[in-house]
């Protein structure tokens, strides 16, 4: 599961022999385009098992595993295609027969595409090719996640999903997306299909008024938390409740923050409103520990290896997460409180942010829960580290920049029995991770 950063990557190589490199979040948007090579490939987004559609700014991949985990607990074979990955392409397609090593598929099926065009971007072509090898594959369950936005997405395609889901909306892509969160929300809510439920995660009000406009315009009927399901923690059980049913769940095990127990319900509510959680569910998934044992690498996790054997051993803590947004910043800083609540410790973030990212957001949203900050250089385009210093002291945080993120963790192992938090992309995370032998 844990790899160096340099190991060779076949699946990702033979994408950008045949497509070209991966676009940033400025990819240009051609759904017509995918649309025809679909076509000539015998339109495998119109025979595909159930699907739930997933969009949204936060939450996604949390949300798909919890609700992976579930209907694997409910007997359902489950496909997934989901982005970005930390170490590997091949983490974006998941197939529902796990015993069997897909990469080969998945590479001749992308040869299969580029046969047709080779000119569509290499997302649209990821795309694609789950799309035909789902399709092939006996299933129960497509679960697809929106690559940026909603309305323009190349996962778009799929005209009758059973469920439309949407995590909390935050302010991410704003060069492309909108500058408000209204305008985003416009891009999120056009997943939203007539006759299909709209699963909404609690969203600010400028966001929820867009979907819910929108919902009504199509003939989308709403499944919105805090109306018509909501969902809470409630020791030792996450509780959902929705008009006609009560469910408890063993509540995430593997991961920290608040935010988990609402993308877990969401993922409940997901399924339930596509018609698929049998009335015993809640004791399946008990049986199994599936929300136990959901394992999302890089969102507030524990990292554990050689790295940090040193600062565990005296007393120490150092985490990850992936969260590169106000809104997730938000969410983190909500974990650190209670953590501190726990464990007063002084506490240091790690932060290294790609460029075009909106670092006086991220930072001024951290910076309520840290007494430190270390900013680093990331192996892609990235926000200066002694920018990030200057918004850091600008917000009343002592912050200082670092050459690596060994150095980084070296400074903040000084203080007594730390607190350590790696994040701001997945990026860094990854290299967090990436060491020179397996964690326990």
């Amino acid at each position: 599961m844990y790899q160096r950063l340099t190991m060779p990557d076949p699946a990702l190589a033979t994408f950008n022999r045949l497509f070209g490199p991966e676009f940033g979040h400025g990819k240009p948007f051609d759904v017509p385009r995918l649309e025809r090579a679909l076509g000539q490939l015998g339109s495998p987004h119109a025979n595909l098992p159930p699907v739930v559609h997933v969009a949204g700014t936060n939450g996604k991949g949390s949300t798909i595993a919890f609700m992976r985990v579930i209907a694997q607990a409910a007997g359902l074979r489950v496909h997934c295609f989901r982005k970005p990955h930390l170490f590997e392409l091949m983490e974006r397609f998941m197939f529902a027969d796990e015993t069997v090593r897909m990469e080969r598929a998945v590479v001749e099926a992308a040869e299969r595409v580029a046969a047709v065009d080779s000119g569509l971007t290499q997302f649209d072509a990821q795309v694609a090719v789950a799309l035909l090898l789902f399709s092939e594959m006996p299933a129960d369950l497509v679960v697809l996640e929106t690559g940026m936005g909603g309305r323009n997405d190349s996962t778009n395609v799929v005209e009758h999903p059973v469920a439309s889901v949407i995590t909390p909306i935050g302010l991410d892509h704003q060069d492309v997306l909108g500058s408000s969160l209204a305008e985003i929300a416009a891009h999120k809510a056009g997943i939203l299909k007539r006759g299909a439920p709209a699963v909404i995660a609690r969203q600010a009000d400028e966001a929820r008024e867009v979907i819910e406009a929108e919902a009504e315009r199509i003939g989308a009927p709403l499944f919105r938390c805090g109306v018509e399901w909501d969902a809470h923690y409630q020791p030792p059980k996450l509780v959902f409740q929705s008009n006609d049913r009560l469910m408890e769940f063993w509540p995430p095990g593997e991961v920290a923050g608040p935010h988990q127990f609402d993308n877990a319900g969401l993922a409940v509510a997901g399924l339930l409103a596509a018609g698929l959680l049998p009335e015993d569910i809640a004791g399946k998934v008990e049986q199994s520990m599936s929300l136990v044992w959901v394992h999302l690498l890089g969102r507030l996790r524990v990292l554990r290896h050689r790295r940090t054997d040193k600062i565990m051993s005296r007393g120490g803590e150092v985490w990850v997460d992936v969260g590169h947004n106000a809104h997730a910043a938000a969410a983190i800083t909500r974990a650190l409180k209670e953590m501190q609540k726990r464990r007063v410790a002084p506490t240091t973030a790690i932060i290294g942010l790609r460029a075009r990212k909106d670092a006086e957001g991220f930072v001024g949203a951290l910076a309520g829960a840290v007494d430190h900050i270390i900013a680093v250089p990331l192996s892609e385009a990235h926000v200066s580290p002694h920018q990030l210093v200057k918004i850091a002291e600008k917000n009343g945080v002592q912050a200082r920049a670092a050459r690596s993120l060994d150095e980084a963790i070296q400074r903040a192992a000084r203080f007594p029995e730390p607190r350590i938090l790696i994040c701001g992309s997945f990026l860094v995370v990854a290299e967090a991770y990436a060491v020179d032998e397996t964690p326990r």
